[in-house]
């Protein structure tokens, strides 16, 4: 049985001190869960975030990296960086950076690579526009942008690689795909997979939703046959409602 995961993404939020003191308010509220937490947390917060969840369940994640290992990348952070201070997750490909940052499908197959080459766990997020699934391609759309980030990896890294569906219509304007709509997207992006690397790495990725959950629609959201937890942006930056949407199976 897949694990849950649950990953928090801060994007450009939260100073050093508010970190600190995040997660030791955060902690002491998901310490008895059974599910994987993340946190991934500006590179300013980093080292911070990082000190303060040892002793703790949390996991720290970086929000992007680049591809190359070194170089004349002005204000760019690589994968040995972030491995060199203890991270152990990075958000690629995210919506934000393909909308606003000119990442392509070829820079996030070239990170997820890199991640890999330096032991680090990928987050590849992968989404349709409001107007893709108006015209009815949303499936062709997010299994083409699964199909191009896994290309070339082997079947054993495939089965470590996080998958993050988010529909990009519902991140952050409070709009949620419905529990059946966001398991069948899900359910598309996991029979991608199975076609290209068989029942057994399929059954084992990790695929989760994001795009506006909260601990409102968390449960219903994640306990789908194929959700295997979330992607969070705006409800992580609170940590009580944070933690609700991680103690989701403790609701009545």
């Amino acid at each position: 049985m897949r694990r849950k995961v649950i990953a928090g993404n801060w994007k450009m939020n939260m100073l050093p001190n508010e970190a600190i003191e995040y997660i030791e308010s955060f902690s002491k509220l998901v310490e008895n869960t059974k599910n994987e937490v993340i946190l991934c947390v500006p590179y300013t917060d980093l080292f911070y975030a990082l000190m303060n969840a040892q002793g703790t369940n949390i996991k720290i994640g970086a929000q992007n990296m680049h591809f190359e290992e070194k170089g004349a990348y002005t204000g760019e952070v690589s994968a040995k960086m972030l491995k060199s201070i203890g991270v152990e997750y990075v958000i690629i490909g995210h919506s934000e950076r393909r909308q606003y940052f000119a990442e392509t499908d070829e820079t996030v197959n070239k990170k997820i690579k890199a991640a890999f080459a330096n032991d680090l766990k990928p987050i590849v997020c992968v989404g349709e526009t409001l107007e893709q699934r108006e015209a009815g391609i949303a499936e062709k759309v997010i299994t083409e942008q699964t199909r191009f980030a896994l290309d070339g990896l082997e079947k054993e890294q495939v089965k470590k690689v996080i998958v993050a569906y988010e529909p990009i219509w519902a991140i952050g304007t409070g709009k949620t795909a419905t529990s059946e709509d966001a398991n069948n997207s899900i359910k598309s992006i996991r029979n991608e997979i199975k076609k290209i690397y068989g029942d057994d790495v399929a059954d084992n990725v990790i695929i989760q939703y994001g795009g506006s959950v909260k601990s409102s629609n968390a449960k219903e959201l994640f306990t789908t046959s194929d959700i295997d937890g979330g992607l969070v942006g705006g409800a992580s930056l609170v940590p009580e409602e944070f933690a609700k949407i991680v103690n989701y199976d403790e609701q009545q």
